[in-house]
């Protein structure tokens, strides 16, 4: 395997997340900051690194749903004890923004800007506010009226379609039917529900604890998940986009809340400070798509990733394909040829959900963790990005 440089090495040290809450579920009350913080503590704690060893924080979110939002990063990084002269960075790019932020951060440690960072990503879907456009200056008599920012932003503008009808473009495209499309939602969530009750999700999640009048509750598992969905209720569930189409709520990604930190090292760090990483990242590849059919980037985003890092899919023993929709996802397996048997083991976004900037650091994360409890060596992580665009990366479990 190449890796992006021949003068230094990447490694994760850590991997925590927060529970993903559904949306308006437990997790409601805390911003996109707060579930970033909780996770980035857990992460450095896992890693056995002092905050004052990190060189720079990076994070992924995409809808800036609190009025603190636009310092995000810098307030991860001091919230966490990270010394005041490390700077933040907020990265977005859309529903890859999680694995962009362990790209960039790998980026400046290539680059000798830092040894180590403090990266991942994170969303609160549910904080989501409503607007009135044009207050500010005045409106009309008669007009005015209140926007709804998450669903205004689930449409792309340039191409005028809602990012489901994108999925329905593929559905046609590859020919899939209703049938392949239930078939495989229910399996997302068989999966995910057998991960579950087994505990091993447990290993990459750091529980919540949230404070209330009648005492605390601590939130430990992810809650957006039905693991007795079928095929027999989702044939029952409204189309909203196409009515003859093949994309309902059932074959969607959850929206939720969540967020996943990883602390990374070059070699040269984890030498000197005597550490065990977890992983290594090997290299990465980004691609742009027909923005009209945006959930098939993760095809040649994988692509180009397999190009510069000089391999094959053969190669990899575990793949995860973010589930934006059932039919994108099972149109980057046709396209691609990937084993089933081999990706998305532990279910996908259709289960677990999709908090749009945490999603790239939940699949890195986890992809390590079953990497590790299969004693299996490479994996790929990648997403397709709203706007028309894939990302992937390679990881190596140590």
């Amino acid at each position: 395997m190449k890796t992006a440089s021949k003068n230094e090495e990447i490694y994760f040290l850590s991997g925590k997340r927060t529970p993903f809450g559904t949306y308006g579920g437990s997790l409601k009350d805390l911003s996109a900051t707060d579930l970033a913080v909780e996770s980035a503590k857990a992460a450095l704690a896992q890693a056995g690194v002092s905050p004052e060893h990190v060189e720079h924080v990076v994070y992924g979110n995409v809808v800036q749903t609190s009025a603190d939002a636009i310092y995000l990063p810098r307030h991860v990084g001091l919230r966490t004890g990270v010394p005041v002269p490390v700077p933040a960075l907020g990265v977005n790019r859309l529903c890859g923004s999680g694995f962009q932020a362990f790209i960039t951060a790998a980026e400046m440690m290539l680059t000798g800007q830092a040894a180590c960072v403090l990266a991942g990503g994170t969303e609160s879907m549910s904080q989501a506010p409503h607007v009135i456009r044009g207050a500010r200056w005045g409106l009309p008599l008669g007009k005015g009226g209140l926007e709804d920012m998450l669903w205004s932003a689930l449409t792309d503008s340039h191409t005028g379609m809602a990012m489901a009808l994108t999925a329905e473009q593929l559905a046609v495209d590859y020919q899939l039917s209703q049938d392949a499309v239930d078939a495989y939602a229910v399996l997302s969530q068989q999966r995910f529900a057998a991960a579950q009750e087994s505990g091993r999700l447990q290993e990459e999640i750091s529980p919540i604890t949230l404070k209330g009048k009648k005492g605390d509750t601590v939130v430990s598992r992810d809650e957006h998940n039905r693991p007795d969905t079928s095929v027999e209720g989702l044939r029952k569930l409204p189309k909203l986009f196409k009515k003859d189409g093949v994309v309902h709520a059932g074959a969607a990604s959850g929206i939720c809340d969540g967020a996943g930190s990883m602390v990374m090292a070059t070699g040269g760090f984890v030498k000197q400070h005597g550490l065990k990483p977890i992983a290594r990242l090997v290299n990465w590849g980004i691609s742009g798509c027909d923005p009209k059919v945006m959930g098939i980037g993760p095809a040649p985003a994988i692509r180009r990733l397999l190009e510069r890092a000089g391999c094959g899919l053969g190669d990899v023993d575990l793949f995860e394909v973010n589930e934006a929709f059932a039919p994108q996802y099972l149109a980057v397996e046709k396209e691609l040829g990937l084993p089933r048997d081999r990706t998305n083991v532990n279910g996908g976004a259709i289960a677990v959900g999709h908090p749009l900037g945490a999603s790239g650091a939940r699949i890195t994360l986890s992809l390590v963790y079953e990497l590790k409890r299969r004693g299996a060596r490479y994996g790929i992580g990648s997403a397709c990005i709203g706007g028309g665009q894939g990302i992937a990366l390679l990881v190596e479990a140590l």
